[in-house]
């Protein structure tokens, strides 16, 4: 019988293929799960805060709300003079205040004229606004702002929102200094964010605001 010296390069290569096979699908447990493309994706927001937006109509929207993923609220502090960046959980509430507001006159340049305007006869809505934010600490920064807030809203029941819907839609709002409607409306027509208000004690005020402005069958 002819016996072979053992090769220390092949006892190497036999541990690695054995680690290998340790390491292949299927060793331990099974196969992985295969992803699905279509299976439902998860819309929650970790930067969203609880709360309820008012509309100068006294309409009240209550959910989560947020800003764009990554985004601070910019405003202009006119007590510093300068810019200050928040971010959104820091906040306990945002006020509107209207400067201003006015009914426009819409001019519009003659043909062939670059200087020569004429008066339409219709009129437009404007309106100047600051805005107020109130910290949760109590501090106040006000200034013009210019900002797009989200709320995703709560299921809404008999009894008033009652849970929260991360697959409903998410309703957008423009916060912005300057606002501007279209020629024919008033100004009531122009709706603006009255105030905007976060954290737990808010949602439930909102929830109230709801429940006070539906009618009262038993009336």
């Amino acid at each position: 019988m002819v016996r072979f010296r053992s090769c220390p390069l092949l006892r190497a290569l036999a541990a690695i293929a054995c680690c290998l096979a340790c390491l292949a699908p299927g060793a331990r447990g099974g196969e992985p799960p295969a992803l699905n493309p279509f299976a439902p994706v998860k819309t929650d927001r970790d930067d969203a805060v609880p709360g309820y937006l008012e509309l100068s109509d006294g309409s009240v929207r209550v959910g989560n709300v947020y800003m764009t993923l990554g985004k601070r609220l910019k405003i202009y502090d006119d007590q510093t003079k300068r810019q200050r960046e928040i971010p959104l959980r820091a906040v306990g509430r945002i006020d509107c205040n209207v400067l201003k507001e006015w009914m426009e006159k819409e001019w519009r340049f003659k043909e062939l004229a670059l200087d020569e305007k004429y008066f339409t006869g219709r009129e437009y809505p404007s309106r100047e606004c600051a805005y107020t934010i109130t910290l949760q600490d109590g501090r106040t920064i006000t200034g013009p702002l210019a900002e797009i807030i989200f709320v995703r809203p709560f299921v809404s029941t008999p009894s008033g929102p009652a849970a929260y819907r991360p697959d409903a839609e998410a309703e957008k709002f423009l916060l912005h200094k300057r606002q501007k409607g279209e020629p024919g409306t008033d100004l009531k027509s122009l709706v603006f964010v009255k105030t905007i208000r976060l954290g737990e004690e808010a949602l439930e005020e909102g929830r109230k605001k709801v429940r006070a402005s539906r009618p009262n069958p038993a009336k």
